[in-house]
């Protein structure tokens, strides 16, 4: 393991003077092939997470988190996410569930983030409900795909609101939903997630069963709503999702490219006995996928960059912009992973290798819902 990006070569970043992510775990050849055997990022790995901060770095420096500028940070979960699949994935969508404490109340937010281990899962899927009881609200459903749910302190989620046992309806007739946050000790986990990939990021259903929330526990997702001050909290909650996840699956497709490399090279041509790296065809395609994804990314960041200068100076994200270039990416990247997996023969169908991992970890995140080609 290194402390460099697989991608990049560039030293891993980190928001505090703190122990490095990539250091061996004690009693491992390969602690992301023992973490996926297990389900689950291991203790010492969890312990790592939380050492640096990650998933905090979203959350408001009122409430105790690092409010880093997201540039910094999606740069950071591409680089995560080229160390392993389920990490990124993981830090990405529980750091994400962290930038929610910007629209909680700050005293609930402080005290969420002064819990030890803090950490927040949870899913966006509406399907659960809030029953209006007084001031409070009974919740109840059952959600799934909440990534790092075995470390989740809190979680979120989204329901839709009852009152008198009828769902409560907007202006246009459709059911209003509203975002909660819950604390752990009223959720049940259910061991559902049976992916082919990012097993470790152990992204388990869950079931709420009546659980009593305070009103205030309630929140709405938008800059009108903020309850903490800053550029990070008025950028558009869709267009930070894409630019995040496509982030992971770049760090993702960077890290097969870089694996498959010296795969190539070993090979040899069928009848001629030259090095697959060596026949012109070939070392073209390894040359236009490097080339491609650096384009691809430099378009991202870019634009990414332009967006978050916008927002510091109070005016608006071009959010189509962020995701057009984030799902190009992401197709870019398909093509990439998928043109290059042949030529790099039986090891990378072998499941216990590292880059069949990486293959698997990939085509799995890129079954999110938001990143469908168009």
């Amino acid at each position: 393991m290194t402390d460099r990006c697989p991608n990049t070569g560039d030293r891993l970043r980190f928001p505090g003077n703190v122990a490095r992510i990539s250091e061996p775990v004690t009693g491992f050849d390969d602690p992301w092939r023992a973490a996926e055997l297990a389900g689950f990022l291991l203790p010492e790995q969890q312990a790592r997470i939380h050492e640096q901060g990650w998933l905090k770095m979203l959350a408001p420096r009122a409430a105790g988190g690092a409010e880093l500028p997201l540039p910094e940070v999606v740069r950071l979960e591409e680089q995560v996410a080229a160390i392993d699949g389920s990490l990124g994935w993981v830090v990405t969508l529980c750091a994400g569930a962290g930038w929610f404490a910007g629209f909680l109340p700050q005293a609930l937010a402080r005290g969420i983030m002064a819990t030890p281990g803090a950490c927040l899962a949870g899913s966006g899927a509406p399907t659960g409900f809030a029953d209006l009881d007084g001031d409070d609200f009974l919740i109840s459903g059952r959600w799934d795909y909440a990534s790092g749910a075995p470390m989740a302190t809190h979680f979120t989620l989204n329901a839709m609101l009852r009152a008198g046992g009828e769902v409560l309806r907007d202006e246009h007739g459709k059911p209003r939903i509203r975002a909660f946050v819950v604390p752990a000790r009223h959720v049940t986990l259910e061991p559902s997630w049976q992916a082919i990939g990012m097993r470790a990021s152990a992204s388990q259903a869950y079931r709420i069963d009546g659980a009593r929330v305070p009103g205030s526990h309630g929140f709405a997702i938008d800059a009108a709503h903020a309850t903490a001050d800053g550029p990070l909290y008025r950028f558009p909650f869709m267009a930070l999702a894409y630019v995040t996840l496509a982030a992971n699956v770049l760090g993702m497709a960077g890290h097969f490219v870089a694996r498959a490399g010296p795969l190539v090279a070993v090979r040899r041509q069928h009848g001629t006995g030259v090095p697959l790296a060596e026949v012109p065809t070939v070392a073209a395609r390894l040359a236009a996928a490097r080339a491609d994804l650096e384009h691809d990314r430099a378009a991202l960041y870019a634009t990414l960059d332009r967006a978050w200068d916008d927002v510091v100076r109070h005016a608006s994200a071009d959010e189509a912009a962020l995701q057009r270039v984030s799902l190009q990416l992401v197709e870019t990247c398909r093509r990439t992973v998928d043109g290059l997996y042949p030529y790099c023969g039986l090891q990378a169908a072998r499941e216990e290798t590292a880059i069949n991992r990486v293959w698997r970890d990939f085509h799995t995140a890129t079954q999110h819902l938001l990143l469908l080609p168009d």
